[in-house]
């Protein structure tokens, strides 16, 4: 099952690459320019065909893929067609440019929708699995004593299988946030909606009325010097399908919390890689909050697919999850500043727009559009910082694994 995760991971990363290139391909022939070529892979080529103008195919190192649009800058421009991508206008450039990382995003917040409507997550419900016998001490001791005395709920004759559906007349939606009402109400009386199969409240013949109310007062425990109300009921989990409505409110607010994630890290990653080279070369534990790399992040896909700790739907999420926070962190990466990444054409597009447009308040032509391959050297530096990282993240992923222990 391991291995499985990890071809799993493979193939989900490879048409990641291809569904970030499409998004370059698509909005480049929208606009007429022209792209020669759309692989899988790098190195020697292995298959390809020609439809019309483009010719798709695979190479032989399935490290990523790309799309070539003839004409990147004035010196890569193509005799008589003026369909070269420097001749574009900004608008047009930045939506080429910027087409890969949005299509990242689109395709994270599909996973995302596809694991809270079709799979489910696991999530706390307001079924109760077991009825405490006492309240524990004060203090934030979970043991009962021989002075302990019944907890509300057992005095209140609440069982394993009762379903909690309203706290003072109050629906129970979420309980991981629901139960909040109870933490809160120490010492006064709540009012419980319960669903307990036979047990209908005769004074009511609606449908949507709970089978019993029962009053209860949480008792008071004494946790880090705060008072928290306490029932004595523990919730048990299952795996729960969002509505759509409701999955499209929890994947855009998953996305937003991925999309900051990913900003927060890429602003502490200098930071980070000299905890990673001790890690790499010492004998310190790797930090699972630390920087990953792809054989890493494979690895870890591989153990929650074959986690026999976890049921098969939540190992399907925890996938999916790592593969759309994949594509969003991707997304975000290839929007920095910088080159060869997609950000640092896009910046260099912007300064051209720049500098037109103070060339159109004195009056002037718009100068020539900025000549990408004279920044080389600074392209090389990037690449050569970008290789460093990878292989030191590789090494690290190999001689010191993060674990889980899924």
């Amino acid at each position: 099952m391991q291995l499985l995760g990890i071809i799993a991971f493979v193939v989900a990363l490879l048409f990641s690459v291809m569904v970030h290139e499409f998004g370059h391909f698509i909005t480049a022939k929208h606009y007429g320019m022209k792209v020669s070529e759309f692989f899988l892979g790098f190195g020697t080529k292995i298959w390809s065909t020609v439809r019309g103008e483009t010719e798709f195919g695979i190479k032989a190192i399935p490290a990523g893929g790309y799309c070539r649009i003839e004409g990147m800058s004035p010196s890569e421009t193509i005799e008589g067609d003026d369909r070269d991508f420097y001749r574009a206008s900004g608008g047009r450039k930045l939506v080429v440019l910027g087409a890969g990382s949005f299509l990242h995003f689109v395709l994270g917040f599909v996973l995302l929708l596809i694991l809270f409507m079709g799979v489910g997550t696991t999530q706390v419900t307001s079924t109760i699995g077991e009825v405490s016998k006492c309240v524990p001490p004060v203090t934030g001791s979970q043991a009962c004593t021989s002075t302990s005395s019944q907890s509300p709920a057992k005095l209140a004759g609440l069982q394993a299988g009762d379903r909690i559906v309203s706290i003072n007349g109050k629906r129970i939606t979420n309980w991981a946030k629901d139960v909040e009402i109870i933490r809160s109400s120490a010492g006064k009386a709540l009012v419980f909606g319960i669903d307990r199969s036979g047990q209908k409240l005769k004074s009511t013949s609606s449908s949507s009325a709970p089978d019993l109310e029962i009053t209860i007062t949480p008792a008071t425990r004494i946790i880090n010097g705060k008072s928290i109300g306490f029932v004595g009921i523990t919730n048990t989990f299952a795996t729960v399908r969002s509505d759509p409505v409701t999955a499209v409110k929890q994947s855009v607010t998953t996305t937003g919390s991925f999309i900051s994630a990913s900003v927060k890290s890429l602003i502490s990653l200098p930071s980070k890689i000299p905890a990673l080279w001790s890690q790499t070369v010492g004998d310190k534990p790797r930090d699972p909050n630390g920087l990953v790399g792809v054989v890493g992040v494979a690895r870890v896909s591989g153990e929650a697919v074959g986690s026999s700790k976890l049921s098969l739907s939540e190992r399907l999420a925890t996938f999916i999850l790592i593969i759309s926070s994949l594509n969003i962190f991707v997304g975000i990466f290839n929007l920095l500043p910088i080159l060869p990444l997609d950000g640092g054409h896009m910046a260099v597009a912007i300064a051209d727009e720049i500098r037109a447009f103070f060339a159109r308040l004195r009056g002037r032509r718009r100068p020539a559009a900025i000549d990408v391959a004279v920044l080389t050297p600074i392209t090389m530096v990037v690449f050569v910082l970008l290789a460093g990282l990878t292989l030191l993240l590789l090494v690290a992923d190999v001689v010191n694994p993060v674990n889980l222990n899924l």
